[in-house]
């Protein structure tokens, strides 16, 4: 005889397994959202685990939220020393005749590298990246072949950018297209540098004195949503009314991509809905911390020959409140050969429930790992045949 409450709860299991399977990753055990854009997602801004996604992978035109890789290449340059935030750049005839939302450039007009990214990171000013393309590249083309490689280096297989603006391409001339699973990639580098946010949350700021101009903030959630600070809006015909959010609560960074909605006042509900879901709906919860050992690696030409490696950030997911499932850490290491640099990367350690992966972190070397000499290899080679003999 059937014992009927056995199988209920087997049938309650296998449902639960097939939901958490088909949904989006941990949001399967959170409540049910319904986002009004034709493409979403949401991520943990550490991680990159996503929340939530509807339609991540559709390729749509992002609009100026194109500039958050033009931002992004800025903002390397800086930061490995090739220009710096106080360099002089100076307006080109093509920059100043650049339309759509702008500060209006003169050609010959100077200002800062840092005051051309707040024009751009504020009021979304096209003519502002243009000019600062040219400053760093030389020229836009070559500014958009380093874009489109850098979008390659992500991750960002199916991203292609025409030009540093997001505008719509001349005729006959390919789009700039993007996921919002993609964009979310590039969001999530660019707000590894501080600057971005403190300039992308100021609401209104003086850009000239002499006529005095004001750059006002095109994300009007800024100032308006909890702990939000950033990042880029996007608007054309095309491309709809679309916006890439983040927001900090306690030690919960979240990013946010929305794609064509149908106006300004919706791109901003639709953004506040998502980052509610993922604030109010999950926590985290640490599995292992910086630095953490998970294993040894061993280097057959290496000095020493094994090494214990360890995480280069925490390993933290997020998971719904009140859920209690375990959660497994999977190491998986590389296959390497010496000499090895301190801090380099070797593998990963994966936070999974049952077979769906939560997070990742990259698994690092301590120390440096020299290339042992010929003396050392052949004793190991002996000592390798001389144990294979007796086993």
């Amino acid at each position: 005889m059937i014992d009927s409450r056995r199988l209920f709860k087997h049938l309650i299991l296998v449902v639960g397994l097939v939901a958490l399977a088909a949904g989006v990753g941990m949001a399967a055990s959170a409540p049910a959202l319904n986002i009004e854009a034709e493409s979403a997602i949401l991520v943990d801004a550490q991680s990159g685990q996503v929340l939530f996604e509807k339609d991540a992978d559709l390729l749509l035109p992002p609009a100026s939220m194109a500039k958050i890789m033009t931002m992004l290449l800025v903002m390397e340059d800086v930061d490995a020393g090739r220009i710096k935030l106080t360099d002089q750049v100076t307006t080109s005839a093509y920059a100043s005749m650049i339309g759509g939302s702008q500060v209006y450039l003169k050609e010959g007009e100077v200002f800062t590298v840092e005051e051309l990214l707040k024009a751009v990171a504020i009021h979304s000013a096209n003519d502002a990246a243009v000019a600062l393309a040219e400053h760093v590249s030389g020229n836009v083309e070559v500014f958009v072949d380093a874009m489109n490689r850098r979008a390659q280096q992500l991750g960002m297989k199916e991203t292609y950018y025409a030009n540093p603006d997001g505008l719509p391409s001349e005729a006959g001339q390919p789009p700039t297209l993007s996921s919002a699973r993609e964009l979310s990639i590039a969001a999530r580098e660019l707000i590894k540098h501080p600057k971005i946010l403190q300039w992308s949350s100021i609401q209104q700021a003086d850009f000239r004195t002499e006529p005095k101009s004001i750059l006002y903030n095109t994300n009007k959630l800024v100032g308006r949503y909890a702990g939000l600070d950033g990042l880029k809006t996007g608007h054309t015909e095309e491309a709809g009314w679309c916006l890439t959010a983040t927001a900090k609560r306690g030690d919960v960074r979240l990013v946010s991509v929305v794609m064509r909605t149908a106006s300004e006042a919706e791109r901003q509900k639709q953004t506040a809905t998502l980052l509610d879901y993922g604030f109010r709906n999950f926590t985290r919860t640490e599995v292992l911390p910086e630095g953490a050992e998970v294993g040894t690696l061993r280097v057959r030409n290496g000095w020493p020959g094994a090494i214990k490696v360890i995480t280069d950030q925490a390993l933290a997911p997020l998971v719904p409140r009140g859920f209690s499932e375990p959660i497994i850490k999977e190491v998986r290491l590389e296959k390497v050969s010496a000499p090895l640099k301190a801090g380099q990367k070797v593998g990963v350690v994966i936070a999974k429930v049952g077979d769906q992966e939560l997070a990742r972190a990259d698994v690092v070397l301590p120390r440096d790992v020299d290339k042992a000499n010929f003396f050392i290899i052949f004793l190991r080679w002996i000592k390798g045949l001389v144990t294979g003999l007796f086993h």
